[in-house]
Order: C-alpha cells, then structure tokens, then sequence
C-alpha cells in the first residue's frame, strides 16, 4: 500500500517476500474501504424516508442505479485495465500501456456521447416505458453513466499496479460523496429521485478524478504503438466473461421493473441492496488475488493464493447471507418504510442465497481469466444469454410472483459456479499450465 518512489517509472513489486501477509493486508485494507464505502452509499437509502421520496421515487432511482449498473460493463472495464496494467508493469511496457489508456479514455467518451443523445431524443418513450415520474433522473443519469465508465477504468490502472491502498480510498470518497450530496439535495432542496442519482453523480465523479489523478504517471507517458490485434485476443474475453458475471448479478432489477409496480419493487430494491452487499464484502479478495495472479503468470511464476482467496469467499459469502437473514428485517425497517418488512422476509433468503454461488464463481472466473484460460468463456456467455431469455418465460407462466425472478437467478448462478468449477478442476486440458505471453 506504500505509494511507489519514482512516479516516472511505476513498478511496484507485486510478489512480496512475505505473500500471504501481504495478500491478507491489502485485502483486509480494501475490505475496510468496500464495507465504509458501501456502508456511506447504504445511507443513501434511509432517504426513502424523506418525504420528498414516496414509492415511485424510490423505485424510480433502484432502476435509474440498475440501469448504470447493467449498461456500463464496469466489472469488465476493470479488470481489462487490472490486466494490461499488471503486465505492462511485469514486462516493463508502460509506455505502450498509456497508449492504450488515452486510446481507451477518447473511445469511451465518443460512444458515451453517442448513446447520450438516442437517450435524450427518446426520452418521452423510456420514461413512459419504465414508468418513471419525469425525465429529470434519467438526463442526471445520463453524466452518471460516464463517470461509471471511466471510474472502473482507472480503478483498474490502481489494481494492476497494486496501488491498493488508493482503491481503497477512491471507494471511501466515493461514498461520502454520494450520502452528503444525496442528503443535502433530498432533504434541502427535496430533489426526490433526481437528487439521489445527482449524489451518486458527485460521489463517483469526485472517486474518478482521484483515480484519474492518482495513475497520471501512467497515462500521461510518451505512447508507444501497441498490437492491437493481440490486445483484442486479451481484452474481449475479459469483456464477455466479466460481462456475463455482471449481468447476472444487476439485470434482476431491469426486469423485474417491467412486471411488477411500483409497490412490489420498492421492498425488492431494497432487499436487493442488501443482498448485493454479501458480494462487495467479498470481491475484495479476487481484486488483490487477480493482478498477482496476472503478474505470476506473466512471469511464469508459481502462487497458491487461490485456495485462500476461496476459502475465504466462501466462509465470508455464507455467513453473510445466514447473517442478513436474520439482521435483514431489521435493517429493512430501519432504512425503509416499515410495509416492506414482510415481503422482505419472504425474498432475503432468495436473494442473498443467489448471491453465494455467485460469489464463489466470481473468484474462479478471475483465476481463470488472469490465467488466460478463456475456454470457460463461451459457456459463460451461453448461460448469460439462457438467462436473459428464461427470466421473462419464467415470469409470464408466474405472473405476480416476484420471487420467481430470484429463484431463476439463483439457478443460474449455481449453473455458472458449475461451469466455472468444471474449468477450474475438473477440465484437465484446461487447468493445463499456459506459456507465458509478454504484455
């Protein structure tokens, strides 16, 4: 966690003398981080209580945030830059690296701005379509989605150098940004949803400029011309993998919002919050694991950190989710209006029991990938398309039964930790040791 002596030329070594102290700090540290950051961004939604914020407001933002978070392929943009950052520093590439960072930055800006304006000119159409109570949110959203894409990007510059300890900070600033001005403009200003998604706008927009700043010895370097078909050979398996993973862990909320009212998905939203938070309490372990990972390969070297980064998921993910079964209402209570107690009864354990094997894929899927083995790719991918397709079947031979989009999810999650295990151990051609390849 110890920033690096020569900002000119960042090579931080990523294989300590003592590996399993170093692995357990830093990712006790973003552990620290991801439980204070997400504990700030969780009071966001003790302003459902404002009054300036009524079920259809709080619905309204619970599917503003899912849709940030199922369009912006924000686990794939990390962990494609974890990558190339990892290697470049183990192959002594950086320059090439900033070519690729600024390529990345220009590129991401464009087809923001292209998908900016379809949004604006068909305004009228989404919110009438997600039954949204103005267009206000939807244009906040709009600067949101950006600062989604470019916050995971450089977060994933930090993470390949091993800069953990300001990852760690850029998501406490993240949700500190986002609790206080979502507090001052609900309940100053009684802004509503708009005002809950303009904090998240200040909170991940100020987290980016600190990421942004923070790998500038990086991304400002001469560049260098880089392959760019041999990028493509590494990037889009990052992209499809990492994007079926995220998929299955946000596009819930998407559909369900187009079966059910806005009575039924207040109490879902906000059961789902929880229950997303077994997740981000473990994947701590797989972001300090995944660029060790890369740099051992890279360099041919051996790490047994796997074993412990799954032991420790799992110890983690379910005694988080026999925990919030039994916190869970609680909390609920605390949060939200007192009516959602009992539907979320009746959906916890659904929801946080999805999001156990989810997990545990999680960690094989970032092994496998940091190893480039990308066979377990396409299968992923498949399960993601069956699971968009089953979930509305499912909900049309159900009709009113909101548990069933939970029920679906969590099959499909035992499906990909299946997969993901048979790739891991079972599949002897593919747990094959792989020639290291140069950034």
């Amino acid at each position: 966690m110890s920033e690096p002596k020569n900002e000119a030329a960042p090579v931080l070594a990523t294989i300590d003398r003592k590996p399993h102290k170093a692995f357990f700090r830093q990712s006790g540290w973003l552990m620290i981080s991801a439980i204070t950051g997400g504990g700030l961004t969780y009071l966001v939604h003790f302003l459902a209580k404002a009054k300036s914020v009524d079920e259809t407001q709080y619905a309204a933002f619970g599917t503003l945030l899912t849709l940030v978070m199922t369009c912006v392929p924000s686990m794939p943009l990390q962990m494609i830059f974890a990558q190339q950052g990892a290697q470049a520093l183990a192959t002594g590439q950086e320059r090439q690296l900033a070519g690729i960072i600024r390529l990345a930055g220009r590129g991401t800006f464009l087809l923001w701005a292209l998908g900016a304006l379809l949004v604006v000119i068909f305004q009228k159409q989404i919110v009438a379509g997600w039954h949204l109570p103005d267009a206000a949110g939807l244009l906040v959203t709009l600067p949101v989605i950006l600062a989604y894409i470019w916050f995971p990007m450089f977060t994933g510059v930090l993470q390949g150098r091993q800069d953990f300890f300001w990852m760690g900070w850029a998501a406490i600033i993240s949700g500190i940004g986002r609790f206080g001005a979502a507090a001052f403009l609900v309940l100053v200003l009684a802004f509503g949803a708009t005002g809950m998604m303009a904090g998240a706008l200040i909170g991940v927009g100020v987290a980016a400029a600190v990421c942004i700043w923070r790998s500038r010895d990086l991304w400002s370097l001469p560049a260098e011309k880089f392959d760019g078909r041999k990028l493509l050979r590494q990037v889009l398996p990052l992209l499809f993998g990492f994007g079926a993973c995220q998929f299955l862990f946000t596009a819930d909320t998407l559909y369900a919002k187009a079966y059910f009212d806005d009575e039924q998905m207040a109490p879902y939203v906000a059961v789902g919050t929880l229950s997303r938070g077994l997740l981000w309490l473990v994947l701590p372990l797989a972001a300090v694991m995944f660029p060790k990972i890369v740099h051992a390969s890279t360099k041919a070297q051996k790490t047994n950190l796997f074993g412990l980064v799954v032991l420790g998921t799992a110890v983690l993910s379910v005694g988080g989710a026999l925990g919030l079964n039994v916190v869970g209402p609680t909390l609920v209570k605390l949060a939200y209006n007192s009516t959602y107690v009992a539907e979320a009864v009746k959906l916890l354990p659904w929801y946080a029991g999805a999001m156990v094997p989810l997990a545990l894929a999680n960690v094989m899927v970032n092994d496998l990938l940091a190893r480039e083995r990308y066979g377990v790719v396409p299968w992923m991918v498949l399960l993601a398309i069956g699971y968009g397709f089953t979930l509305p079947w499912m909900l049309n031979h159900h009709p009113g039964k909101i548990e069933v989009v939970l029920q679906t999810l969590g099959v499909f999650n035992l499906l990909l930790f299946a997969i993901c295990a048979w790739f891991t151990w079972g599949n002897k051609a593919a747990s094959a040791p792989r020639t290291p390849v140069a950034a």
